[in-house]
């Protein structure tokens, strides 16, 4: 027993505290997944819309205003931290695995249960952590105001919640329902801001009278309303500081793209030693790690954000803090924005003309974009089992080989393929980011491609589940 598992044993004394869904006994009918899924989606926009009780206010700066479509957040409710506990603490663990920091055999029973138990306890300390952070920092009110008793209440909410997005992940990764809690979260907040943004009815008074702030209603409504119908139509596709007809257009190009990449990837012929004749094909997807890298990304920036406000709110002109993030305050949207350091530099260009006055923004963003998405995308296969290693694995303990190659050969023949379709989807993925940011496509790039590829891995699931089973089971 490594000193990795020494470690790995420090959560052992926990596990008895910490909740748990036990796995399913038994074959889960489609029908039963697709209601599983329908509650935990129900609870989650429950939740979304449940303001906390006890605070005093949510005016302010909101460190996550970047963040929230992609985090499934919803401030000033009790899902104001959304994901953000269980992915920062996912890939936390997951790193510290791949690196071999911590020693796991995902063979061993005890080892999976250990690590499962260690990434909900450094979850949950992480939900506390951002609880505590933001009741101190004066997001709901100063501590004053709020008592020390509602301050204590507002994190037991927000710490509650976060449990509760555990579970609800748990219980659809462990075979009650379909895909993963986080996926599922992550598509309904952006198709919900997205669909929000081409018809939201509210209007905005933008100095030139009030304006609709769907992109879709206010098209017809400056058609109607204005005489000169080309100024009208200029106005509808170009508008600033508002969704604007030209984005919308974006948005649905990039979910084209994305939707057509998909489908490249490279088909591995395999056949079975026991049953003669019996053929069958393993196929290699562009899109290896499908969105995960744009979630570690996302949890990356996300928490690099909120740091850096942090600091920058009660240190702001020390040097250090500075180079972590310069803040100010919008004056649109009345939220604080990236203006100088690293958080400025990670922080997409808001369009093609700040890309050209600042061509070093423009060249580090892209340069993070598609570097951290590769290299995220090279270190999930090592740690999540997918590996060319761990597949040969699967496919010598299935008893598949691959016609015109020795089994001794199979890992080498795969390590042609799987490495690189990860490195290149990483980068294909990030690719399709800052093509979106650019474009100014709505839900911004990071959004759109979480969305779009969250979907079709549902249409995939749905089609994979109606084969085997039948459409709802039958």
């Amino acid at each position: 027993m490594g000193g990795g598992f020494r470690v790995l044993h420090l959560v052992k004394p926990f596990l008895s505290f910490l909740p748990e869904v036990q796995s399913a006994d038994r074959k889960v009918q489609f029908r039963e997944k697709v209601t599983y899924t329908v509650i935990a989606l129900a609870i989650f926009l429950v939740c979304s819309q449940l303001p906390l009780y006890g605070i005093h206010s949510t005016t302010g700066a909101d460190p996550f205003y970047w963040m929230r479509v992609i985090l499934a957040s919803n401030r000033g409710t009790v899902m104001e931290l959304g994901i953000t506990p269980i992915v920062t603490s996912g890939m936390v663990m997951q790193l510290l695995a791949g690196s071999k920091i911590i020693q796991v055999d995902n063979n061993v029973r005890e080892d999976r249960a250990l690590l499962n138990g260690a990434q909900k306890l450094l979850g949950i300390l992480i939900a506390v952590g951002e609880a505590v952070a933001y009741v101190l920092s004066g997001m709901y009110g100063s501590v004053a105001q709020l008592g020390v008793g509602n301050a204590i209440l507002i994190i037991l909410q927000l710490c509650f919640a976060a449990i509760i997005v555990m579970c609800l992940d748990e219980l659809l990764q462990k075979g009650y329902g379909l895909g993963s809690g986080i996926s599922l979260f992550i598509a309904t907040n952006i198709c919900e801001s997205i669909i929000w943004k081409a018809f939201s009815p509210t209007t905005i008074n933008t100095g030139r009278g009030a304006e609709f702030e769907g992109a879709i209603i206010a098209l017809f409504h400056l058609s109607i309303t204005r005489a000169n119908k080309i100024s009208a139509l200029r106005e509808a596709f170009y508008r600033q500081s508002l969704p604007n007809v030209t984005n919308l257009l974006a948005t649905v190009l990039i979910f084209f793209i994305v939707i057509y990449f998909q489908g490249f990837r490279v088909v591995l012929p395999v056949r079975s030693k026991n049953a003669r004749g019996q053929q069958g094909s393993y196929p290699i997807k562009l899109f290896y790690t499908s969105n995960m890298p744009i979630i570690l990304q996302s949890a990356l920036v996300s928490n690099l954000y909120f740091i850096s406000q942090l600091l920058y709110r009660k240190y702001g002109g020390n040097f250090i803090v500075d180079m972590i993030g310069t803040w100010k305050e919008s004056e649109y949207s009345g939220q604080s924005v990236p203006v100088a350091g690293l958080a400025y530099l990670v922080t997409a260009p808001s369009s093609l003309a700040e890309m050209v006055s600042h061509p070093f923004h423009a060249l580090f963003y892209i340069v993070f974009m598609l570097s951290a998405c590769a290299l995220f995308s090279k270190t999930w296969i090592e740690v999540s089992g997918s590996s060319a290693r761990d597949v040969a694995k699967q496919l010598k303990e299935q008893q598949m080989v691959m016609p015109g190659h020795r089994d001794s050969n199979l890992q080498k023949e795969l390590n042609r393929y799987i490495p690189t379709a990860a490195a290149f989807g990483g980068v294909c993925i990030g690719a399709l980011t800052v093509l979106a940011d650019l474009m100014g496509a709505i839900g911004s790039g990071t959004g759109i491609l979480l969305a779009v590829t969250i979907i079709y891995q549902y249409f995939e699931t749905f089609e994979k589940e109606k084969t085997e089973l039948g459409m709802f089971g039958l």
